[in-house]
């Protein structure tokens, strides 16, 4: 009986050192990167290089980029691009606009720099341009993009996502990059606001640029502010209680000024091929922009209406509900048959859908039909518990999930047009169809990996 007993307590003693042993092991921790404080600061050569279309995308482009202000003036070359190397002979060199950006009094900001913009308005459509940007001397290497093509039923995939924000340089890179190898020909990338956490703050706008890279160079940013691109510029500013839009958004982006006066570059509008692509603010001003959103789309001619925004309609997560958002924007939405709703903001995903028109979305109509999607993502390494009912807003939310940072493919040919979610290690994480119906709302086909690759196989 005692040496039972003695054989239990040794068993005991044993696993209790095991147990001690696991707790008092270093819990791992998360090493962040220190940056120094002249690593985000302007030089004599470009930097920041970014594409932005203008209103007509088959004949315009917007280029950008930042050097120090010792560099006065910039130019572009720009010529067809073809497989000779001296593809640049037969191009033409432009001068572009500079403007300064005078921050050093600006906390978080403490820049002084430089901005070189240009528009291109004459270019042909469908054709593939080199440029490179420079001061006549000091030159960017040659980059390339594609013009959108006349033809209005020309396949054309576009990039999507939603909040960058946090961890910008460490984790959002992975996440731009795997859209970048997953949808390389992408016509376009909307950014569905918060592309940074602290509006003003220079360390974080070079994070955003250096972990898109290139790809910022050669596909065209569709940019929308988020709440954070909103923040107090001074003490003054805080005192009252007022916030303005980053200091660097508007020298950094060169978007279409088609938007309501007061809020250029924020609310604007393009339209690729047969899409319109709309991008509203839903930080200020809602009355106004449903004014002018309103006068947009009854004068539409598009097939697809797609609008992007940060505040969602129908939030992902507990407690962040915009009900105003709703009841000034989504009327007009229902009226003109928005076909696709892209936002941020609550650091999850969810997709759902509205019922089209007086029909009610259950049975057939659930399956078959619908009216405007409101999808909800996020691409930076924050994350939200996801949470809320949609039924009583008169919604019906299909998919949600958390934790998983994600980019979205769209693609649109003719009357179709397919929505494809990808985590950040390519996985395919959720996916849709809508096909344009002659006389009605669309048609909507739920599917998974396995049902597009079936698809796929049957149609060979």
């Amino acid at each position: 009986m005692l040496h039972t007993l003695g054989k239990i307590s040794l068993s005991t003693l044993l696993f209790l050192a095991l147990v001690f042993q696991s707790f008092s092991q270093e819990i791992k921790q998360y090493q962040e990167p220190k940056f120094e404080f002249d690593w985000s600061k302007p030089n004599l050569h470009p930097d920041r290089i970014i594409l932005n279309f203008g209103q007509k995308p088959s004949h315009e482009i917007n280029i950008t980029w930042r050097t120090s202000t010792e560099v006065t003036e910039g130019f572009v070359e720009i010529a067809k691009a073809t497989g000779d190397p001296k593809f640049w002979q037969n191009g033409k060199t432009i001068k572009a606009k500079t403007e300064l950006l005078d921050a050093e009094n600006i906390q978080t900001a403490e820049v002084k720099a430089n901005y070189h913009s240009l528009e291109i308005k004459d270019l042909s459509p469908a054709t593939i341009y080199g440029y490179r940007v420079g001061d006549g001397e000091r030159w960017s290497e040659w980059f390339q993009f594609e013009t959108a093509s006349e033809d209005l039923n020309e396949e054309f995939s576009f990039l999507y996502v939603g909040d960058a924000q946090n961890y910008i340089l460490e984790l959002w890179s992975r996440l731009i990059r795997e859209g970048f190898k997953t949808a390389p020909d992408a016509k376009f990338f909307i950014h569905a606001g918060d592309l940074i956490n602290s509006a003003h703050r220079e360390q974080e706008w070079h994070e955003w640029f250096t972990a898109g890279g290139f790809i910022h160079s050669m596909i065209p940013s569709v940019p929308t502010p988020g709440n954070h691109e909103y923040r107090a510029k001074d003490s003054l500013e805080a005192a009252a209680k007022e916030r303005s839009l980053s200091i660097q958004w508007n020298p950094q982006f060169t978007l279409p000024q088609n938007g309501p006066k007061g809020l250029e570059e924020t609310v604007y509008y393009m339209d690729y091929q047969d899409a319109r692509i709309i991008a509203l603010n839903s930080n200020r001003d809602l009355d106004i922009q449903a004014e002018w959103l309103e006068n947009l789309l009854k004068n539409t001619k598009q097939k697809w209406i797609i609008v992007t925004y940060h505040h969602p309609i129908y939030s992902a997560s507990s407690g962040r509900d915009n009900p105003t958002l709703r009841e000034i924007w989504k009327p007009i939405f229902d009226k003109y048959h928005v076909d696709l709703a892209l936002q941020g903001h609550d650091h999850s995903y969810a997709r759902g859908r509205v019922s089209p028109g007086e029909n009610i979305l259950e049975g057939v109509n659930l399956r078959d039909q619908t009216g405007t999607v409101y999808v909800v993502s996020v691409s930076g390494g924050k994350m939200y518990e996801v949470g809320g009912d949609w039924t009583e807003l008169g919604a019906t939310k299909d998919r949600s999930g958390e934790n998983t940072q994600l980019f979205q493919v769209i693609t649109v040919k003719g009357d179709h047009l397919l929505f494809e979610s990808y985590t950040a290690i390519g996985e395919l994480y959720d996916s849709f169809e809508l096909i344009k119906t002659e006389n009605g709302p669309n048609k909507f086909i739920e599917l998974r990996a396995k049902a597009i690759d079936e698809r796929v196989e049957k149609e060979k």
